[in-house]
């Protein structure tokens, strides 16, 4: 069981609340990358994508190599595992939730269906 009040658990979630984190992760996906790659597609500095790969590393979420005077980063994706352990709890409660509410409109439907010409109810 996955313990629901972590601090890694919350510094993945904080790590995961920010679109330009998640962007970057989803191009870690792919491949590694340099700091300047993952900085590119947006509107950012160095330094503030620096910062955005720090609260990555912080997370467990990204592993960072040094190569002379290159920042290589790659993406490690046990702490998701941990996050997804926590949200399929929530999944299985909507999941019944919505499960519910489809029988309920079935029987609303069935109930409102007029019966065809010809038939006897």
């Amino acid at each position: 069981m996955v313990e629901l009040n972590t601090p890694q658990l919350d510094t993945v979630f904080h790590a995961l609340g920010d679109a330009t984190r998640r962007h970057m992760l989803r191009e870690l996906a792919s491949g590694e990358r340099t700091v300047g790659q993952l900085a590119e597609p947006f509107a950012i500095s160095l330094a503030a994508a620096s910062k955005h790969i720090k609260a990555l590393e912080t997370a467990g979420l990204i592993r960072r190599e040094i190569r002379g005077r290159t920042h290589v980063c790659r993406l490690d994706p046990g702490p998701l595992a941990s996050a997804y352990h926590w949200l399929s709890f929530y999944e299985r409660f909507w999941t019944g939730r919505l499960d519910v509410l489809e029988a309920l409109l079935r029987a609303e439907d069935a109930s409102r269906s007029p019966t065809p010409e010809g038939e006897e109810q």
